[in-house]
Order: C-alpha cells, then structure tokens, then sequence
C-alpha cells in the first residue's frame, strides 16, 4: 500500500510543478536571437535534425557556414546502444573533426515501452543514448577544440527537470510507471550529466563546454502522444501558450555559436540566460553515482 500512495503523492507533485512552470514560461517567452559571427569550418552534430527544434538549430547552423551533420540522414537510433556505437564508428571513419554536439533528439508522454536493450524508452532513448553517444565522441570534440576556440556539447534539457526525481533502484520505473514521470527523469538525468561532464573536462583541462538548454514550451510532435482530448484542449491555448519550433531553437543556436560564451560551460541556459536548474541537478554526489550507473549500463570503464 505504501507504493501507492508513493506513487500517487509522486504524480501529484509532479503536476504542481508542471503548473509552476507553465505559468512562468507563460510570462517569461521573449528572447530575440542576437546575430551570430560566422562559423566557417566548423562541423556539428545535430539529433533529431530532421524536423521541428532540432531542424530549425540545423538551419541556422548552416547559415553561418557550419557543416552540419543531420543524424537522420546518417543514420543513428538513440534507442539502440548499437547503433550508437556504429553511428560513432561510422564518424570516425570520415576523418571530421567535430566542434558542436547539440543533443537534441527526444520523445514525450510515451506509452511504457522499452527499447532493444530493455530501458524505459524515454530513459534510453533521451537520455542514456545521448550519454553514450556524448562519451564516445569525446575524444574527437578535445581534438578538435582548442584554448579560445573551445568545442561546445549542448544539451537539450526542459523545464520539466523541476519535477523530476531519481531512484537509482528503478530508473525503468517499473514500480509505478508515468509517461510525465519517465519525461521528467530523462531530462533531470542529462542535466546530473551536462554538469559532472563538465566538472571532468575542467580537471583535465580539455578544451570543451558543456551547457543544457531549456527551449520552453514549443509547439511540436513531441505532443502527438497526448490524449485525444488533452490534444483537443490544447489547440486553443498553442499559439499563446506555445513557442514556434524557430523559438524554442534560438537558445540551443545561441549556445553554439554566441561569442560571449567562449570557454563558459556548466550553465543551465533558459531565454539565452543562465538560470537555476533545480537543486536536486546540483547534488554532486548524485551525479557522480548517475555518471557511475549510466557507464554500467552502456559496458563502459568510468574513466
């Protein structure tokens, strides 16, 4: 019985929050794109950059003379641990160098599913594929970075993370399953990684960012797993509630390309401006053990 009323208290906390939010970013959406300096010979990784954000960051990118890399067209399935690792194999081939990796690929509000390996979908796919893919193209964003010139690893998180909790014992949510719930985890996960990532590259002295981006409440097919009615009730509200897929990119751009934040990582961006992510995202000894879980889980050696 105890579990139950875990569960339901979890679900109840986790709406306040959802509401907090949607009121704040009800209040907060402005944020115009400043122009961005060129950024010629420079190559990026986009996920999910075949539509909606992800699309639109791809677009810019390539309008200031960045070659970008659409894992779409070269095929990556984040939900598959080896595809992550032949998509990776597949890049390295090709002798790129990489100075951007925007993580942006993602589901929303999915129906409990797993993936070939066996994790929640969204744990996998947003975030565990992420982490993998990340890890294993570290050694080529060192390479390719250098002091003044630093590579950049953006992280697309939300604003979701607020509610998100971590049991270590039951990151598959296999004890009380919720589709809010597992959205939740996934992005307060990549947040616990965005900045033990970062806090390891600051003690190696390797010239390499990482920032987590919130994009706000945008308008896209993230939502298409939501209820018929809850779609229903939605469409009034989208276009006062809801930021086109071109705004909910300007963040992610800014954070690849904006000059003011040469050398600056471990930031939580919000609007194109540092923001507090939740308390529980800063707990150090939390994201050391999620750093230790995920090498666990992917057969990777911690260092």
């Amino acid at each position: 019985m105890w579990w139950l009323l875990h569960c339901i208290l979890g679900f109840i906390r986790l709406y306040l929050d959802g509401v907090k939010v949607l009121l704040y970013q009800l209040f907060n959406r402005s944020f115009t794109l400043p122009d961005l300096p060129k950024q010629n010979g420079k190559v990026a990784i986009v996920t999910g950059g075949a539509r909606g954000i992800g699309y639109e960051i791809s677009r810019h990118l390539v309008s200031l003379d960045m070659h970008v890399v659409i894992v779409e067209f070269m095929y990556l399935d984040l939900a598959s641990l080896t595809s992550v690792r032949q998509f990776v194999q597949r890049y390295k081939a090709k002798g790129l160098p990489l100075h951007i990796l925007v993580n942006n690929a993602g589901v929303m509000l999915v129906p409990e599913r797993r993936t070939e390996d066996g994790f929640e979908l969204h744990f996998g796919l947003n975030y565990l594929g992420h982490f993998l893919l990340t890890v294993l193209l570290l050694d080529v964003l060192k390479k390719s970075g250098k002091p003044g010139k630093f590579s950049r690893i953006i992280i697309m998180s939300s604003a979701s993370h607020y509610g998100g909790r971590l049991t270590l014992d039951d990151l598959q949510g296999r004890m009380c399953y919720s589709a809010h719930g597992a959205y939740a985890q996934s992005k307060l996960a990549l947040l616990l990684f965005s900045y033990h990532l970062q806090n390891q590259l600051w003690v190696g002295g390797d010239p390499v960012t990482v920032n987590a981006v919130d994009p706000g409440m945008v308008d896209t097919a993230l939502y298409d797993n939501l209820s018929s009615l809850a779609k229903l009730a939605k469409k009034p509200f989208a276009k006062l509630l809801f930021r086109t897929p071109a705004e909910g990119a300007s963040t992610a751009i800014y954070s690849a390309a904006a000059s003011e934040l040469e050398g600056i990582g471990g930031l939580y961006l919000y609007n194109g401006r540092k923001t507090e992510s939740s308390a529980l995202s800063y707990d150090e000894r939390l994201q050391s053990k999620m750093w230790k879980e995920s090498c666990a889980l992917v057969g990777l050696q911690q260092n």
